[in-house]
């Protein structure tokens, strides 16, 4: 597993848990505005220190009794190549497992339903369908990204559907096509769109979103799921 940064303690990325939260090295999505592009530009990834998994591993062992779940973030975790080993790895130790996926390896996230070896996914939506590839910065697969929020919607895990408000790519129309195509989801989060650091540098120009701006969306996206949270204002 290539792991490129480890947030020994968390209160924020697990709901209701305390947890830890690695980071995976590598996406296969270059969305423009990405806030870690440390772990997506393979420049930078030359750069980035690692984490060995044995040293992972012997933290988690010397927590047991102070954490409750892992976070398992990017990057983009599903495209690693022992993704499944290493997630039985940390539930053999008793701990709870949340994933980040940008939904694009539904077979992956199906084997990981299977074996029960999910608690909590949290899927990237990255705006309407029909502005997807835009966003996500490459060609996408279409029906990759609908097989996995159909089987994050079926299998009765807690997850969450959750967009961050890119300025000139998501706007009120892009939240109401985006709620229309997951009318029913149990859980949506807004999350502000933070330029201090992005993978395209001239991103870090943009301009967030205003407060208000954020709460309008909150109020149309309302209309179509059972919770809508907003992150970051």
């Amino acid at each position: 597993m290539l792991i490129g940064g480890l947030q020994k303690s968390t209160l924020i990325d697990y709901p209701g848990k305390v947890a830890a939260t690695i980071f995976t090295i590598g996406c296969n999505f270059k969305c423009p505005f990405c806030h870690n592009p440390e772990l997506v530009d393979l420049k930078k990834i030359k750069r980035q220190p690692k984490i060995f998994e044995a040293v992972f591993f012997d933290f988690l062992k010397s927590r047991q009794d102070l954490l409750e779940g892992i976070c398992i973030t990017g990057g983009e975790p599903s495209i690693q190549p022992d993704i499944i080993d290493f997630i039985k790895k940390i539930k053999k130790l008793s701990f709870l497992v949340k994933l980040d996926t940008n939904g694009s390896q539904p077979k992956i996230l199906e084997k990981l339903f299977n074996q029960n070896l999910l608690d909590f996914v949290a899927m990237d939506i990255k705006s309407s369908q029909e502005n997807y590839s835009k966003t996500a910065g490459i060609k996408i697969n279409p029906q990759d990204i609908q097989k996995s929020i159909d089987l994050i919607r079926e299998n009765k895990i807690d997850y969450e559907f959750r967009t961050t408000i890119a300025p000139g790519l998501i706007n009120n129309e892009e939240i109401k096509k985006i709620g229309q195509w997951l009318k029913g989801s149990k859980k949506f989060a807004l999350q502000q769109f933070r330029p201090e650091k992005t993978l395209d540098q001239s991103w870090q120009k943009s301009r967030p979103l205003l407060d208000e701006e954020l709460k309008q969306m909150s109020k149309i996206a309302q209309k179509y799921f059972e919770q809508v949270e907003l992150r970051g204002i």
